[in-house]
């Protein structure tokens, strides 16, 4: 009996305990592993819905199409075609060939981009709406003939407002805010930006859209002022000549 080998109960004990340690040891290995994996991944896919969100605004607005619309539709009056843009500090609306759903393949739409409080009401989101644009009939339904500015005494079409909906994209969350600005840009005169668009008879040369995130978080990309020219060589009245 005393020339066979084996294993003890203490030295079967203290293998268990060690192969114990280990695999849970490898578990918290594991476990820390996926969590920075998850960490990571959502950092990526903020980062890309930051720059995804850059990249629709500047394809809408590069996009945009100087439009006129019979205003007055939704009243029953035929109204008269006026041009088609809203400028405000918090409201832009216009028509443009780029949409979310077809892209720059899609038909013309008329983008909505407003301002509206965030979540718990902390903070502020920037929305888009996009409503298939049908002419200057269906888009006259949007607004109503101009009418005196009570400020600049400037003929100014009033606009429904912009409302969210299930269908609305948020471009942008968590900002502390989200302004619009329009350049004037007329002959002789210098440059100006105006956070209200009250003319009928121009086009804002260039948007700026100021946004202030609410964290400054410096390990993701952070939403920052967006500045697009407008370029219109034409208006929609003048004939395309062959």
């Amino acid at each position: 009996m005393r020339g066979r080998r084996g294993v003890t109960l203490l030295e079967l004990l203290i293998a268990i305990t060690l192969v114990s340690l280990l695999s849970t040891g490898m578990l918290f290995a594991i476990r820390t592993g996926l969590g920075a994996l998850e960490g990571v991944s959502r950092r990526v896919n903020e980062n890309r819905r930051v720059t995804g969100a850059y990249r629709i605004l500047e394809n809408q607005l590069g996009a945009f199409l100087p439009v006129r619309a019979r205003c007055g539709q939704a009243g029953g009056t035929q109204g008269n075609p006026t041009m088609f843009f809203q400028g405000e500090p918090a409201v832009m609306r216009f028509v443009t060939s780029y949409s979310l759903e077809g892209a720059h393949r899609g038909y013309a739409v008329i983008a909505e981009l407003f301002v509206v409080p965030g979540e718990g009401g902390r903070g502020v989101r920037l929305l888009v709406n996009e409503i298939p644009y049908t002419g200057p009939v269906g888009a006259g339904f949007l607004c109503m003939p101009p009418a005196p500015d009570p400020l600049s005494g400037i003929p100014r079409t009033v606009f429904a407002p912009a409302i969210p909906g299930p269908r609305s994209f948020v471009l942008a969350d968590r900002l502390a805010s989200a302004r619009f600005f329009f350049e004037q840009s007329l002959e002789g005169q210098p440059a100006q930006w105006l956070p209200v668009w009250v003319r009928n008879d121009v086009w804002p040369a260039a948007v700026r859209i100021e946004i202030t995130p609410l964290e400054d978080d410096r390990s993701r990309v952070q939403p920052l002022t967006l500045t697009t020219r407008l370029r219109i060589t034409r208006t929609p009245d003048e004939p395309f000549e062959y």
